[in-house]
């Protein structure tokens, strides 16, 4: 068996945009006419050029191979340039491909990709979502600017509608935006706000569902633990990415002055960054994204490490269904697994974008026993709906989650 083609595809992803403005798939083909898809998480560079890169790695390293050689494909993709060193680019470009050909392997095998990897050690998977507004749009506010970032009640009464809905752990980010700065000290206000929004959902959903703080990298270690201490008291279950990643002693520090689990990884790459953290007992919950952390035998590695160590895996996913279908593929196997991220219950624009959508029931997926990832990708649909480049709504502050 050898891959003959490659395609990809940039989507735009319609308002109100839960997932990201674009989601970048590709299509691998055989010679047998098995097809295999994947997806990248990639945001250094522009959507197409990111696509581009896709289609030239394709071609140096994927094309006319079998698509067997997983092992292969990754030491020539990470050696490429003489680098032999994690690059974010690379690898979500790699990962892309990677995925895609699990998706081949699992359907030339009839299998489900998990059984090809240990087998399956849960048979449901916990899942949390973000609070994303009930009237549609993650930047829906009133005239004031209210909205479930800024306004504890708003949080509070989002929050609930969710438990309510079966999911039992949501996540907020309401301690400020991004910057592309290093680490700061948290204003007074920040840290007010983030304790009372903490607070109003703790009182608002009780012990039905856990909350996960997150923040974008955005603290020094000193201010990280002045955060750290005024949202102890709602108990979270983790605090995601309190420093920049650049600098695991440094989030080591923080790990040791909270109670708060830490949590990291949508922005590492391979075991060579995930092995850090673990040294440095900087996090005790990892969270890589497999459209970029090297794909799903890659992260299968990181996740073994991890068990070592005791510490879990909550795969992240902040795209498409493709890298969600992967996420599922793994975590399925993986005995430190702790809770996937799920958009909302797989509905919406990412239900459409698959010829038979995730299946969630009360709060958990449920895996697919189909072959290869589970999932099929809706063409018709990508090619309806391709990316110009723009912002989709122009009209509208950048979100919380992703300026």
């Amino acid at each position: 068996m050898k891959i003959t083609d490659i395609k990809t595809w940039v989507v735009g992803n319609p308002p109100p945009g839960i997932g990201g403005k674009y989601f970048i798939f590709v299509r691998l083909t055989t010679d047998a006419n098995v097809v295999g898809y994947g997806e990248a998480y990639n945001a250094s560079f522009s959507a197409h050029v990111t696509a581009t890169m896709i289609e030239d790695m394709a071609e140096r390293y994927f094309l006319g191979q079998d698509p067997h050689d997983i092992e292969l494909f990754f030491r020539r993709c990470y050696s490429s340039g003489f680098t032999q060193r994690p690059d974010t680019a690379a690898m979500g470009c790699f990962s892309a491909l990677e995925i895609a050909c699990w998706d081949i392997i699992g359907k030339e095998a009839d299998k489900p990709v998990y059984k090809l990897l240990g087998g399956q050690v849960h048979e449901r998977l916990r899942s949390y979502t973000y609070l994303y507004p009930h009237s549609g749009s993650v930047h829906t506010e009133d005239v004031s600017g209210r909205n479930v970032y800024n306004d504890p009640d708003l949080a509070a009464e989002c929050a609930a509608l969710y438990v309510a809905q079966g999911f039992n752990a949501v996540k907020l980010d309401p301690a400020g935006p991004y910057t592309a700065f290093d680490g700061h000290q948290p204003r007074l206000a920040d840290i007010d706000l983030s304790a009372r929004m903490l607070k109003a959902i703790r009182e608002a959903v009780g012990t039905k569902a856990d909350i996960l703080f997150g923040t974008h990298g955005q603290f020094t270690a000193s201010g990280a633990l002045r955060m750290a201490r005024a949202i102890e008291p709602y108990d979270p279950l983790w605090f995601e990415e309190p420093v920049p990643p650049d600098m695991p002693e440094v989030m080591a520090q923080v790990a040791r002055g909270t109670s708060i689990p830490i949590a990291t990884g949508e922005r590492l790459t391979t075991k060579s960054e995930f092995a850090r953290i673990i040294e440095n007992r900087a996090a005790t919950i990892l969270q890589p994204d497999l459209g970029r952390s090297g794909g799903i035998l890659e992260t299968k590695k990181i996740a073994a490490m991890a068990e070592a160590y005791h510490i879990q895996i909550a795969p992240h996913c902040y795209c498409g269904p493709i890298v969600g279908a992967a996420n599922i593929q793994l975590a399925v196997t993986l005995p430190n697994f702790l809770i996937l991220e799920s958009l909302r219950q797989w509905d919406g624009f990412h239900a459409k974008l698959l010829k038979k959508k995730i299946e969630w029931q009360d709060g958990w997926v449920i895996p697919s026993k189909e072959p290869g990832l589970g999932v099929e990708l809706d063409e018709a649909v990508c090619e309806a709906h391709p990316y110009d480049g723009k912002p989709l709504h122009l009209e509208m502050a950048p979100s919380p989650l992703f300026p």
